[in-house]
């Protein structure tokens, strides 16, 4: 159960783990510059607040905006994680299993529109998740943990693997290591809830689906490995 993600997090030293954690802070930072401009700018110009009330007024968009982007730091982090899967993937290939052979599976443009469609479900997910923990407190957390451990396990298995596969394979190795795949996304879900720890989740996910994949498909469990 654990192997895959520890092997994963002894590999946050690659140069191209780093390279990729450094380009995903930036773009996360953007967004949060980005979200934080735009509620202040929002309520500028839909309230005619002036003096101390415009100031509160100010005070309380940025706390929402904060709020807001810590909810949908997943969305963002898959989206821009995207980006990046592929060198993710080749690094821990190159280390762990260079007898492979180069790539060849879904083309690029269905493997970008597998990768927006699953950002855009965690965002419709989490949309819903915040709506019921307004309603019912308490329960959005709870609510929160389970849908990133599907979208880190389903969407991040899916995407890793559709680059030696077309995507109803994948899907099918998907339905017969859920079990395996979703309690990983669990366990790096956690993360999600952790400051700075949280930018880690698309790096260590992607590699840690890149080792779930070569268990998936080694001999021992019934799938050719060349066949990939």
């Amino acid at each position: 159960m654990f192997a895959p993600i520890v092997r994963a997090i002894s590999q946050l030293d690659d140069p191209v783990f780093v390279g990729v954690m450094l380009r995903g802070i930036a773009w996360s930072i953007a967004c949060f510059i980005g979200l934080h401009a735009g509620v202040i700018w929002v309520i500028h110009h839909s309230l005619d607040l002036h003096g101390w009330l415009a100031g509160g007024a100010d005070i309380l968009g940025a706390v929402a905006a904060s709020l807001l982007s810590l909810w949908l730091f997943l969305p963002v982090a898959a989206a821009i994680g995207t980006l990046y899967f592929d060198r993710i993937a080749a690094a821990v290939e190159h280390r762990y299993y260079p007898e492979l052979p180069p790539p060849r599976g879904a083309s690029l443009i269905e493997q970008a529109l597998d990768g927006g469609t699953v950002a855009l479900k965690i965002l419709a997910l989490n949309i819903v998740a915040l709506i019921l923990a307004l309603l019912i407190p308490g329960l959005g957390l709870i609510l929160g943990w389970m849908i990133a451990a599907y979208a880190i396990g389903r969407g991040l298995f899916v995407t890793i693997a559709m680059r030696r596969m077309s995507r109803p394979r994948a899907e099918f190795l998907y339905r017969q290591f859920r079990g395996l795949i979703l309690g990983q996304g669990a366990i790096l879900a956690l993360a999600a809830y952790i400051p700075v720890l949280n930018l880690l989740i698309p790096i260590v996910g992607a590699a840690c689906m890149v080792h779930i994949l070569d268990t998936a498909l080694s001999p021992n469990e019934g799938f050719p490995l060349r066949l990939v």
